[in-house]
């Protein structure tokens, strides 16, 4: 199915179809990598492996099943073997981000296949379902995960497969995480299905603060509107409608943190026509005015410093 463009619409980028191949070394028993960022791989992806990922430098919109959230530095994930997801930072033309990513990727049932000959093992299926919905980790939790994930790149072979050992077993013990996706959350998994909807993550990402409508962009999906309506919930487990609102939030939570823009023109800076709209959507997806999270956001950086 391809995408059609529109006048006076730029056409939605083609990525190649998302389902990535891990391969490891046959000295590993897991992939440790060390990725730049942009790269071919930094799209809305899913493989059978399950995988931990550490953002080492810049921020974003982290989106995992149906969960779309911010990251910073030191955000520190694991996604379950078959859960789309995609940590996505908005760069300038040309731009790299050198070593923004470490990526650690593993296959469930090869380690839980071990239990035969190493029993304790076992104590990780829980760990294993859970992050079936992908989960993120906070606190001394990701502090620790994220000072063993690095000292990984500095050391190989058994070496290496023993602070794997001791990270799993960190994030199997902890309380300090958050799920993420939900758990009816379930995407059509197809190359093509997926190949559509990276290039629609990729052009809403793109164009957020304009005013899309959903007509429009099932007509670049080439779909009637109906059709790429029920597509885009059950690929991405939201409405058209929520993600572009929770894109255009997460730009504004920003504004209001970093910056000192009035809030009247982050309002429009983000998509919205109108201020009342822009309020009445913040106060129900934050719970306070924007007003209330930029002081709180101050309060915040004052007790940092």
């Amino acid at each position: 199915m391809a995408f059609r463009q529109r006048k006076n619409t730029a056409a939605i980028p083609r990525t190649v179809p998302a389902f990535e191949h891990i391969v490891t070394e046959a000295s590993d028993s897991f992939l440790w990598r060390l990725d730049d960022y942009p790269w071919e791989r930094n799209v809305w992806n899913f493989h059978p492996e399950h995988e931990i990922h550490l953002l080492r430098k810049s921020s974003g919109v982290v989106l995992v099943g149906d969960h779309i959230g911010e990251f910073g530095p030191g955000y520190l994930t694991i996604v379950g073997g078959g859960l789309p997801h995609d940590w996505v930072t908005a760069v300038q033309p040309g731009e790299l981000i050198e070593g923004r990513d470490i990526v650690l990727q593993f296959d469930a049932q090869r380690l839980l296949g071990s239990a035969g000959l190493l029993p304790e093992l076992r104590e990780l299926e829980p760990f294993l379902e859970r992050s079936l919905r992908g989960m993120v980790f906070h606190g001394s939790t990701a502090l620790e995960g994220a000072e063993l994930m690095e000292r990984m790149g500095t050391v190989h072979g058994l070496a290496r497969l023993c602070l794997f050992l001791e990270l799993v077993d960190l994030l199997a013990r902890t309380d300090e995480y958050q799920l993420l996706s939900s758990p009816d959350f379930s995407p059509v998994l197809d190359a093509a299905s997926l190949d559509i909807i990276q290039r629609t993550l990729t052009y809403l990402f793109q164009h957020f603060a304009e005013d899309l409508k959903l007509p429009d962009m099932a007509e670049l999906a080439g779909m009637t509107e109906s059709t790429f309506s029920r597509f885009f919930q059950k690929n991405t487990g939201n409405s058209f409608s929520d993600h572009l609102a929770k894109l255009r939030l997460w730009q504004a939570c920003k504004l209001l943190a970093d910056t000192d823009v009035p809030i009247t023109d982050i309002c429009f800076q983000v998509g919205y026509m109108n201020i009342s709209n822009f309020n009445r959507a913040f106060l129900r997806k934050h719970k306070m005015t924007p007003s209330s999270y930029r002081k709180l956001s101050r309060q915040r950086l004052t007790l940092r410093a």
